[in-house]
């Protein structure tokens, strides 16, 4: 008997992943978190992060997500996240670029900077590094 699920990752613009996997791990706003077959029913909100998915064959692929939500029910996950990007595919310069105008915006420390959403768009493009060095 198969211990394997299937797993959909979907952005607004795209189908990102869809395939049977046999884990799925990702980053729950309360903590990491796994799904493997047969997990209960959830419903959870995820983060800026790492997903992490291991293949029928083994391989295991990363992405970096900037926040979404999940759906485990039935041997079936969906992530509907607001952005995800395998390893592999990560623009490293553009991701470089954002990260050093979040830097320059929150050194300014301006009233007219909005310092929690330069403090945001940091944490995105510094996980998108990491998740870049995955690959």
């Amino acid at each position: 008997m198969s211990k394997n699920f299937q797993l959909d990752i979907v952005t607004p613009a795209r189908t990102v992943y869809s395939g049977e996997v046999q884990s799925f791990t990702a980053p729950g706003v309360v903590g990491s978190f796994q799904v493997l077959f047969n997990h209960a029913p959830l419903l959870s909100s995820v983060g800026v992060g790492e997903v992490k998915v291991t293949e029928t064959n083994g391989r295991i692929l990363h992405f970096a997500t900037s926040g979404g939500f999940v759906e485990v029910k039935s041997n079936k996950v969906i992530l509907l996240a607001e952005s995800a990007e395998q390893a592999g595919d990560i623009d490293i310069p553009r991701a470089e670029k954002a990260k050093a105008r979040a830097h320059e915006r929150l050194a300014l420390k301006s009233k007219e900077i909005d310092s929690m959403r330069a403090q945001a768009a940091l944490a995105r493009s510094l996980n998108r590094l990491k998740i870049a060095s995955l690959k």
